[in-house]
């Protein structure tokens, strides 16, 4: 068979046939009388497995490997090329993310949509420094009227809230991460659903840079995450939305704010929040019981017992004084000493 023939029939062009020649992939068996390559069943079922392997990713020289050493293991070539996939498909995949990123941002010409990709690139530089300036520029850019100190222009594009949650989602540095947390405070619509996502993380740090983030955005939306997370079986997580709901005027926090107050986390802000709360006797009543409630318990140790004393020095009303008056008497000398401090103090008022 001929080579015009072979083409038609494989699929492959003329011109490639003789470059898999030339590389030693196929050898037509004969030649005619008048000089032309002439290629039998073997050589055309050949060159079939050449465009099968080719059609797997395999290069020109693997596939004569594979086709020419008898050692060949195909399951290490599959292996690699299964590494290779992956690695080809996250790249894809990231490259996907930062054109929609662009797009998003709605740049009008080709200058902003490359300012859009130098700020991209600077949050995920791997200089702190850089990442900071450019979340700092990230957030001068969401409100175009306001004169930063990253010296950012009037007219700069924001960047989309999608790659400051990832940003803000990934940062270790706290300085970094405070300057993107600042920036999604002024990013508008969209980051805390996407927060939220960031809490049901598998990862605690993911999770806990979530719900700090979500603290600090205003509005009733993050309000509202904030308040599902005092649920989260992570126990930072219930922290921190706490905090940032009882410095809201929520209520609901109390018992995850008590919780702090044992747990030894927080504990100074958590009681500050309490404080803040109990503004009414009802609520400071309602506060007070649920300290000393907690304070009954026979598990609650010694230091945690403490805190929760000094807790009460920070509640009105007469439930809180009451208590007090009790742990005057307390057991632990500790926590009658703090007692009755704290009591003369709330009678000296």
């Amino acid at each position: 068979m001929l080579i015009g023939e072979v083409a038609r029939r494989s699929g492959v062009s003329a011109r490639m046939l003789r470059h898999y020649e030339s590389l030693g992939l196929v050898h037509p068996s004969g030649r005619t009388g008048s000089g032309y390559r002439e290629y039998s069943e073997e050589d055309i079922r050949r060159i079939f497995h050449i465009e099968s392997l080719r059609a797997l990713g395999l290069s020109l020289r693997e596939v004569k490997r594979a086709l020419d050493d008898a050692d060949f293991t195909p399951s290490t070539l599959v292996d690699d090329l299964i590494r290779r996939t992956r690695e080809r498909i996250a790249a894809e995949t990231e490259l996907l993310t930062r054109l929609r990123r662009i797009h998003a941002a709605d740049p009008a010409g080709w200058e902003d949509a490359l300012q859009v990709v130098t700020l991209l690139q600077a949050l995920g530089s791997k200089s702190a420094d850089v990442r900071q300036r450019a979340a700092l520029a990230s957030a001068s850019s969401a409100f175009p009227g306001s004169s930063a100190s990253s010296g950012s222009s009037a007219d700069e594009v924001p960047v989309p809230v999608e790659a400051l949650v990832e940003a803000a989602l990934g940062e270790s540095d706290p300085n970094v991460a405070g300057a993107l947390r600042w920036a999604l405070a002024r990013s508008g619509d969209g980051a805390p659903a996407l927060l939220a996502e960031g809490i049901g993380s598998p990862v605690a740090a993911v999770r806990e840079r979530a719900v700090r983030s979500l603290a600090v955005l205003p509005g009733g939306e993050a309000a509202g995450h904030l308040r599902d997370a005092l649920a989260h079986p992570d126990p930072v997580v219930r922290g921190h939305a706490a905090l940032a709901i009882g410095a809201r005027g929520d209520t609901d926090a109390v018992p995850a704010l008590v919780d702090l107050l044992e747990e030894g986390r927080n504990d100074t802000d958590a009681a500050d929040t309490l404080s803040v709360l109990a503004s009414d006797t009802a609520t400071g009543d309602r506060i007070a019981h649920r300290l000393v409630e907690r304070l009954a318990r026979s598990t609650t140790r010694a230091p945690a017992r403490g805190r929760l004393t000094q807790a009460l020095a920070g509640i009105p009303g007469t439930r809180a004084s009451q208590a007090l008056a009790e742990l005057s008497h307390d057991t632990d000398r500790a926590v009658a000493l703090t007692a009755t401090y704290l009591l003369q103090l709330r009678e000296a008022r």
